[in-house]
């Protein structure tokens, strides 16, 4: 009753070819992932087909605030994925299921904190950001709507990361392309069949994450029976181990919304063409590496149930085979992007420095998004070994030292396209730092944790 089916070893990643695990994962995680991020490019199409800028800037500014929330959800996600697959990696089935039912837990007691406090502070952060006006209302009714179902994302998303850590990447895959799927069928009927046009996409997107959740929950429970009772007692003694990844999780992933915070504040000087352009821009670069952001999750279980197993050879293959995945992907995709630049700017009918934004992405600013990716690939690796407090470092330098002076130099240089050019400058330094402190911490690791085999 106990045990997850026997046709499915429970640490899958211990054996068999690295990079086969790493294409498999980043590719399954990547299309529910990639719903999701297209959804959001149907959200701005659709509006952007009202003929209001000022709803698509609204959307932007919008964008800012729910990265934060879904950063808090990825933090939880984080540390749910790392414990449960160190103890499936350690043979410890019963703890993984423990581990797994505490962290949904923790994910809501972090969402009954941070919905109200994030609720009661929206017009000083809209603000913040640099709305006012009419977009400034606008983006305040959007999130009105959203983020009192953060603590129902906060599950899904743990949901999805338990799935992943048992080496189910087809089915977390399922969990978030389900809510894709609603938010795309009820977008058109919200926002034009009932006239509710901004609002409409705010309540399909609520429904999008009560169906994940509702998947999420249902593939837990009867394809891996991963979750015990509900314990007191042993929630109190998971707490510190929680806390230790999941909070260091949540401030690293916290400083991107930072980050763009304050990109967004520098291209509202340059009018609302200029953020309408960098919310279209902010929509396609997740779709167009959607692979690179999954790879982070995906990445994550391998190394950690190696680490539980004490296989040091295979965590750093998978750290390598890793990196070899993202440039081989980067490149493709921004030769993709180059070639499709036209053709995006006329489907969002962009002109002017919309375009012009359009167009630098899509073309060199394309291929530093490997650096990005690296940083994805070293904090995953941080958060698995035992290290979450070094991707915090790393996530923070990069949105501030790597960010703020880049971008300003930027924006003085060349204007709006010069905000867009010094972000992606700033992360070449900070994906090196990381890099090498991944290196440095599987070292240690080696060090203080023997392989528990002599063939390791």
């Amino acid at each position: 009753m106990s045990t997850a089916p026997a046709a499915r070893p429970a640490a899958r990643f211990l054996e068999g070819s690295l990079l086969r695990h790493v294409t498999v994962m980043s590719m399954t995680a990547s299309v529910g992932t990639l719903a999701l991020f297209f959804v959001d490019f149907v959200d701005l199409l659709f509006i952007s087909m009202l003929g209001r800028p000022e709803l698509a800037a609204a959307i932007g500014y919008a964008g800012v605030v729910l990265f934060f929330t879904t950063s808090i959800g990825i933090g939880v996600a984080i540390a749910a994925g790392a414990l449960v697959a160190r103890a499936l990696g350690e043979g410890s089935i019963e703890e993984a299921r423990s581990r797994a039912t505490h962290a949904l837990g923790f994910g809501v007691l972090v969402a009954l904190v941070a919905m109200p406090a994030i609720l009661f502070t929206l017009p000083f952060w809209l603000t913040l950001v640099g709305a006012s006006g009419e977009t400034h209302e606008l983006a305040s009714q959007y999130l009105t709507i959203i983020v009192p179902s953060m603590p129902i994302m906060l599950l899904g998303m743990a949901s999805g990361a338990v799935l992943r850590a048992h080496g189910d990447a087809k089915r977390a895959m399922y969990v978030t392309l389900s809510g894709g799927l609603v938010n795309l069928v009820m977008d058109p009927i919200l926002i034009f069949g009932f006239d509710l046009e901004l609002r409409g996409a705010a309540i399909a997107s609520v429904l999008a994450r009560i169906t994940v959740l509702g998947v999420g929950l249902s593939l837990l429970l009867t394809r891996h029976r991963a979750l015990a009772p509900f314990d007191l007692a042993g929630f109190r003694t998971q707490l510190p181990a929680l806390l230790a990844i999941a909070g260091p999780a949540m401030l690293t992933n916290v400083a991107t919304p930072v980050g763009n915070g304050f990109v967004t504040r520098a291209m509202a000087e340059h009018g609302e063409a200029a953020v309408a352009g960098m919310a279209i821009v902010s929509r396609i670069a997740p779709m167009s590496f959607a692979v690179v952001f999954a790879l982070s999750g995906a990445i994550g279980p391998i190394i950690g149930q190696n680490f539980g197993a004490r296989q040091h050879d295979r965590v750093r293959l998978a750290f390598l085979e890793g990196m070899r995945f993202l440039g081989l992907y980067v490149l493709a995709a921004s030769l993709l992007l180059f070639v499709l630049r036209a053709p995006l700017a006329a489907l969002f009918d962009a002109d002017g420095v919309t375009r012009d934004l359009l167009y630098w992405f899509c073309g060199p600013l394309a291929l530093l998004f490997f650096f990005n990716g690296a940083i994805f690939v070293a904090n995953a690796s941080f958060n698995n070994l035992g290290r979450p407090l070094y991707s915090t470092c790393v996530n923070w330098g990069r949105n501030t030292l790597g960010t703020i002076p880049f971008v300003m130099a930027g924006s003085a240089a060349l204007g709006a396209p010069g905000v867009l050019v010094g972000q992606s400058l700033g992360g070449v330094l900070f994906a090196a730092i990381g890099v090498w402190g991944a290196f440095r911490v599987m070292a240690f690791q080696r060090e203080r944790m023997p392989p528990a085999t002599a063939d390791g």
